[in-house]
């Protein structure tokens, strides 16, 4: 090949010379017809001699030597024609042309009969195709020197089938007297060669043709990168290409098609890219058949933009695109997150009759489930049922996951079953996913059947599997088998971010605190990749356990790892403590308005310094918060959060950072101080919440609750009486609390006072304070008038 192309790319200054620039004739030079212009050697003759002048139209032609030779001759060319139209449009017929007496008498000479060939061209033909290597070539066309015109030796090297014949009969070819040295001899040649797969002959007889002088022409050299591309020597076809260009000649559409596809056939999608640039760039008008191989590769690599501009291209030229055209374009919008032009490429395919493949139709069912657009997938399943398009694995597998999400796992079941019976059940996918429906079923025993199964076939377990048996072992609680389980993850690699988080909230779920520490400190020495959930399990355990010091340095590490610069969760743990806990109020300004803060985020925080007794650090962060827009509402928030949690947040202390309460944070510290048996404190709350203004139902429930819980039922009732002078209203669960509390401690007749003007007043009660009610009256005797509750209830 480089001995080809070299030789090739030496001469093109020779013949390029040669073809394009020929030396203009001298004036007084006299040039005679017959040796400027030649017959075409592949076009039949028209029956003059390109040497005299055609007679005028008007001068009568001579009379034929049999009177119904042409008559015969036309008549049987009519019949062939009829005959060879009628098998269809892509029938060849020959041209019919005139012919001198002395042709016709030739013709019929030959008994050609109307065949294409002479007898003398068949016979050397089979002469040739029976050569077995055993004889000469010369003893068997011995007959034949000197019969055969140029032309005629051209169609018998052209309709042999064996390259070794082909070979002899051409040397033999250039032995004669009628041979000249023609690109299309060794064309026919060259294409014999290509055929067989005898690339080094090809390239020894183009290595002829060129030193014959012979000018390689657009068929000669697509022969050679057809050739090039049938055996998949790419890299010579490419060189040859290169070599081509420089001599200015355009191979055809059909032989870009072939290298683009051989190309393709291999996977070498960035170079069947490369040549269809230079495709266009030279002009050749593609086919359809180029646009696909095409837009496949563009598909492959990725390149959704240039695939969908040179399908628009294709349409735009009339050409129908198939069925795994769309179906690749789909699937590549789907996975670049394109779902609306992926759904409109599907709208397209169907307007223009095209029954979608399985595979199309999994690339849509991910999609509709990706989108939870669990309708339109069962819909599409049922128009799969009725053009009968058969569902493979990745299709069951997908409805077994919609169904699981539609919380539908008897049909899960079923098609799980039913893939089983069809003998389609081979991947672990499937397996996994029916896994990971009884899981979302909180049955773990089934799912971990499944997996059960899957071993007792032999079937190899990967990543994916240990991660879902993982899971199944931290829903069931059992520490040894999701410890084993993580040591075997361990081995094939880091663990992921999600199986660290099911581990550690195992152990937390388990109260195992120092095994949790410990396992932080191994999968942060072991750089394991977190996640934002990750982080925030880890942060809980620090600040529960109030280490400051680890707290602080993992801090600096999340605000490290760039791919969650956007999470406010970090965001709000580096910037507060980096930046936050200062008199900055320009700072907390523009974070808090930044919308950047979160809640839980704020909430560890002060619950370690809150553990860790650090009023200063825990006093800064709160006032950064209560001085910033919109930062009281946050801390109202965290607030209830703590004492819902049984962290300690002191009236006092609030009073002191000059935080003005709420009747939610109110009625949650009242609530707090209530249930520690604290009354003194949870008077002075209310005390201060009432000052200024009458107290709230949400206020005056917390405080009723408080006195019931230290056993107060006097101040109940007087609660309850300056409430009622003050027009306070009361809700239905204050109304049950208080009912509850007088009637324990026998004071019926003031319960039944709260129940008259209750009734009186029209109040909203729920189920629970009728039946409180009811209870009360019960236990005091008065069974008319619990039944007239009962009656009012319903």
């Amino acid at each position: 090949m480089d001995s080809l192309s070299s030789t090739f790319i030496a001469t093109t200054t020779h013949f390029q010379f040669q073809h394009w620039n020929p030396k203009p004739p001298k004036k007084n030079s006299k040039i005679s017809l017959k040796s400027r212009v030649r017959p075409d050697p592949w076009s039949l003759s028209d029956g003059s001699d390109i040497t005299k002048p055609k007679p005028r139209s008007k001068n009568r032609k001579r009379p034929l030597s049999d009177d119904n030779a042409r008559r015969i001759l036309k008549a049987k060319a009519q019949y062939l024609s009829v005959l060879r139209r009628n098998q269809g449009p892509t029938a060849a017929t020959p041209k019919w042309i005139k012919r001198t007496p002395e042709q016709m008498v030739k013709y019929l000479e030959d008994d050609r009969n109307g065949h294409l060939y002479g007898k003398h061209v068949v016979a050397a033909i089979k002469a040739v195709r029976a050569m077995d290597g055993s004889r000469n070539v010369r003893v068997v066309m011995g007959s034949f020197v000197g019969k055969l015109s140029f032309r005629e030796m051209c169609v018998v090297l052209k309709e042999q089938k064996g390259w070794r014949q082909a070979t002899e009969f051409f040397a033999w070819m250039k032995l004669q007297l009628s041979y000249r040295p023609c690109v299309v001899a060794y064309t026919i040649l060259l294409r014999l060669y290509g055929q067989v797969g005898k690339i080094k002959l090809a390239e020894q007889t183009f290595l002829e043709m060129l030193e014959a002088g012979c000018e390689p022409d657009e068929i000669a050299c697509g022969t050679m990168l057809c050739t090039y591309a049938r055996w998949g020597n790419h890299k010579a076809m490419l060189t040859f290409y290169s070599a081509v260009k420089e001599r200015g000649i355009v191979p055809s559409t059909a032989v870009f098609n072939f290298m683009l596809s051989s190309l393709h056939k291999k996977s070498y999608h960035r170079k069947v890219i490369d040549l269809w640039r230079q495709m266009m760039d030279k002009g050749v008008a593609p086919t359809d058949f180029t646009y696909t191989l095409v837009i496949s590769s563009f598909v492959k690599g990725s390149l959704l933009e240039e695939a969908l501009k040179t399908f628009n291209e294709m349409k735009s030229t009339g050409f129908a695109p198939e069925e795994v055209t769309y179906s690749q374009l789909i699937s590549l919008s789907i996975k670049h997150g394109k779902s609306d032009e992926a759904l409109s490429l599907y709208k397209d395919m169907r307007s223009r009759g095209l029954i979608p493949s399985n595979y199309t139709c999994a690339s849509l069912l991910s999609l509709y489930y990706k989108n939870e657009n669990y309708s339109k997938a069962l819909s599409l399943f049922s128009e799969m049922e009725k053009f009968k398009v058969a569902a493979d694995e990745v299709i069951y597998g997908l409805l077994i996951r919609i169904y699981g999400k539609l919380g539908l796992y008897e049909d899960a079941q079923k098609t799980f079953a039913e893939t089983e019976q069809l003998g389609l059940l081979s991947d672990e996918k499937t397996y996994l996913a029916m896994a990971q429906v009884h899981l979302t079923s909180r049955n773990v025993e089934k799912a971990l059947d499944v997996i059960e199964l899957m071993k007792s076939r032999n079937m190899w377990l990967s990543r994916f599997a240990y991660i879902v048996m993982l899971q199944c072992y931290v829903m069931k609680e059992d520490l040894g088998s999701a410890e084993g389980t993580f040591q075997t993850l361990a081995k094939t690699g880091l663990p992921d971010a999600g199986s660290c988080n099911d581990m550690l909230n195992l152990y937390i779920k388990l109260d195992l605190t120092e095994k949790a520490k410990g396992f932080i400190a191994h999968i942060r020495k072991d750089q394991v990749d977190f996640d934002e959930e990750l982080y925030r399990s880890v942060m809980k355990i620090y600040c529960k356990e109030g280490m400051v010091t680890d707290a602080e340095q993992f801090v600096e590490e999340m605000g490290k790892n760039g791919s969650l610069k956007d999470s406010k969760f970090i965001q709000t743990f580096c910037k507060i403590l980096h930046g936050g806990c200062t008199e900055n109020a320009e700072f907390g300004d523009k974070f808090v308005a930044s919308n950047q803060l979160d809640l839980m985020a704020l909430g560890l925080m002060l619950s370690l310094y809150l553990t860790d007794d650090n009023f200063s650090k825990r006093e800064k962060i709160l006032k950064l918060l209560l001085h910033t827009a919109g930062g009281s509402s946050v801390v109202s928030q965290l607030i209830c959060k703590f004492i819902r949690d049984g962290m300690r947040l002191t009236f006092k202390f609030l009073m002191k950072l000059g935080y003005i309460l709420d009747d939610e944070v109110t009625a949650s510290l009242i609530g707090s101080y209530g249930k520690h048996q604290k009354l003194k404190e949870a008077q002075d709350v209310f005390k201060a919440a009432t000052v200024s203004c009458k107290p709230g139902k949400l206020v005056l429930r917390s405080m009723i609750d408080a006195y019931a819980k230290c056993g107060k039922a006097e101040d109940v009732y007087l609660l309850y009486k300056e409430a009622t002078a003050q027009g306070c209203a009361l809700d239905a669960v204050a109304i049950s609390i208080l009912v509850n509390t007088l009637t324990n401690h026998g004071k019926h007749e003031q319960a039944e006072i709260i129940i008259h003007n209750s009734f009186q007043d029209n109040l909203d009660l729920d189920t629970v304070a009728y039946n409180t009610c009811i209870k009360a009256m019960l236990g005091a005797g008065k069974l008319h008038f619990a039944a007239s509750i009962y009656e009012r209830m319903l």
